[in-house]
């Protein structure tokens, strides 16, 4: 991480206090970034209790080795591999698990990562820098269906089609490789916003949770957090925008209300298929007092849910 970039922790109190840390327990930060959170949730383990943090972003797991804390376990991962992780570390269930989704502000205010239109940068884009393929070269080989669903579905940008046509054409012309060209060549696409908001940032935003799968990611942890919960274990997730809000809203939703029977069915109330889990409390939300120190919290949700069972 280049000198000076800071990550100031969004609900950071809020999603520590939400898993009601226990001295002893087994705890998971799905996403430890400049490890805000697992700081917190160390102060209130005990000698006995244990931290597992993952993370895809090199940058993140290098700063986190300076955290010299024998209860303290940090993986290079990305998080849909949260059960991979704990078993090989021999691990069954945990007391709690934390995901602090999207991107982080180091990332963000890292001009070579390519993640902002605030910068004339290499477009990367990549969580993870040690593989996969990156923004330039998705934008090099995408087709203008694919880049025009890409940008309609993740950054629910209305103007999606135009931008995917301009794209193909200018790239003819020379190749896309900076945030600022992209950005650009957006602009020539999106003639209103909302006041204050560039008009490249849906389309940003909708390429960055491509090129990481996030949303795909998200799918596939959340199902693994509820299995690897102990009875009354928590699991608390933090949601920047809309499309990863519903989908834990959804998830946790589902999960509270079990299987679902066909109406009419005759059935003992006793025999009523159980969720695996209870919601815990309504969704939290940044004071007007952090979105003033940190703009970025302006965006974020807390949900929290408890896991049932004997």
């Amino acid at each position: 991480m280049s000198k000076g970039l800071v990550h100031a922790t969004v609900l950071l109190k809020e999603a520590v206090e939400a898993l009601e840390i226990k001295p002893e327990g087994i705890y998971v930060d799905g996403t430890f970034g400049r490890g805000g959170h697992s700081r917190l949730i160390l102060e209130k383990l005990g000698e006995r209790g244990r931290l597992i943090a993952l993370d895809k972003d090199p940058a993140a797991v290098a700063a986190g080795r300076a955290i010299k804390d024998a209860r303290f376990q940090l993986e290079h991962s990305e998080f849909e591999n949260l059960g991979a992780v704990l078993g090989r570390l021999g691990i069954g269930k945990v007391d709690g698990v934390l995901l602090d989704l999207g991107v982080s502000s180091p990332q963000l205010d890292d001009e070579q990562r390519g993640f902002s239109f605030r910068f004339d940068a290499p477009l990367d884009m990549r969580m993870d820098t040690s593989r996969g393929q990156t923004a330039a070269e998705w934008l090099a080989m995408a087709d203008e269906g694919e880049l025009t669903e890409v940008i309609f579905d993740y950054g629910e940008e209305r103007f999606a089609r135009q931008i995917a046509r301009t794209i193909v054409a200018a790239r003819k012309e020379q190749a896309i490789l900076t945030t600022k060209q992209l950005s650009d060549i957006v602009a020539k696409c999106v003639h209103t916003r909302e006041p204050g908001k560039n008009p490249a940032t849906r389309t940003f935003q909708a390429i960055r949770i491509y090129i990481n799968r996030e949303l795909e990611e998200l799918e596939s942890v959340l199902p693994q957090c509820v299995d690897h919960l102990k009875p009354g274990g928590r699991m608390a997730v933090i949601s920047f925008h809309s499309l990863e809000d519903r989908m834990v809203k959804r998830f946790m939703r589902d999960m509270a209300q079990g299987d679902k029977l066909p109406k009419g069915v005759p059935i003992r109330a006793a025999d009523v298929p159980q969720g695996k889990v209870r919601l815990v409390g309504k969704p939290a939300y940044a004071s007007d007092e952090e979105i003033s120190a940190n703009p970025r919290a302006r965006s974020a949700v807390l949900r929290v849910a408890e896991r049932l069972g004997g």
